[in-house]
């Protein structure tokens, strides 16, 4: 394999969460008087950390969010975790070639640590990542697109970015892998092609990705 680190994206990559959680955004969001559909979450917040909901609510309208929103959103998005989440079609036998292949891996998500942890405990990934493997948005001052998540990644596994290889399957994610200095691959199974414009390559099921790390 021609690099020396693979860095998943969690939500969407290793977990089929995009669905879940951007339904009960956009739901919490037109609730608290944002109107918001399931498109314009996909469009907007796909990939980000939750700060940028704020950001944008902010941007758009000069209101800020209730004080709890984090927490509440949080929760509801936890317990539809625990009864819908599965793990991505296939990612398992991509991270057993990994590990028979004995090439380095690990997640950076705009998620927080808990969701990370959470998704994975109910899908059965827990078993495949390691602590010291497993890095969040709240480990960094700023999350995707900015570089800064994907270049901690790197430098606390002890690689060098032109040697990383990211798998997004978001805007926002793929131009963080640029900044960063880092090849792209984007998983297409939600996202079209040309808004993960800048990815080296594409792939819409996970059993094509060995092949295009090879």
């Amino acid at each position: 394999m021609r690099y020396d680190l693979v860095i998943f994206d969690n939500d969407g990559v290793l977990v089929d969460s995009e669905p879940i959680s951007n339904t009960i955004l956009a739901g919490y969001l037109t609730e608290l008087g944002h109107p918001t559909s399931y498109e314009d979450s996909l469009r907007d917040y796909m990939g980000a950390a939750v700060h940028r909901i704020h950001d944008i609510v902010m941007e758009r309208t000069g209101q800020t969010l209730p004080a709890d929103f984090d927490d509440t959103l949080h929760a509801r998005v936890f317990a539809a975790f625990e009864r819908e989440l599965v793990a991505v079609d296939g990612v398992t036998d991509v991270l057993e070639k990994l590990v028979a292949d004995s090439v380095p891996y690990c997640v950076a998500s705009s998620g927080s640590h808990e969701r990370i942890r959470v998704g994975h405990r109910r899908t059965g990934l827990d078993r495949w990542f390691e602590d010291g493997t497993v890095f969040s948005a709240q480990d960094v001052g700023r999350g995707k697109p900015a570089p800064d998540l994907f270049l901690h990644a790197a430098e606390r596994m002890g690689v060098a970015p032109e040697r990383c290889v990211v798998v997004e399957d978001s805007r926002l994610g793929v131009a963080a892998a640029r900044a960063a200095g880092m090849d792209v691959y984007g998983f297409t199974a939600m996202t079209a092609a040309e808004t993960l414009a800048g990815a080296r390559g594409y792939f819409g099921e996970m059993a094509e990705l060995p092949a295009l790390l090879a």
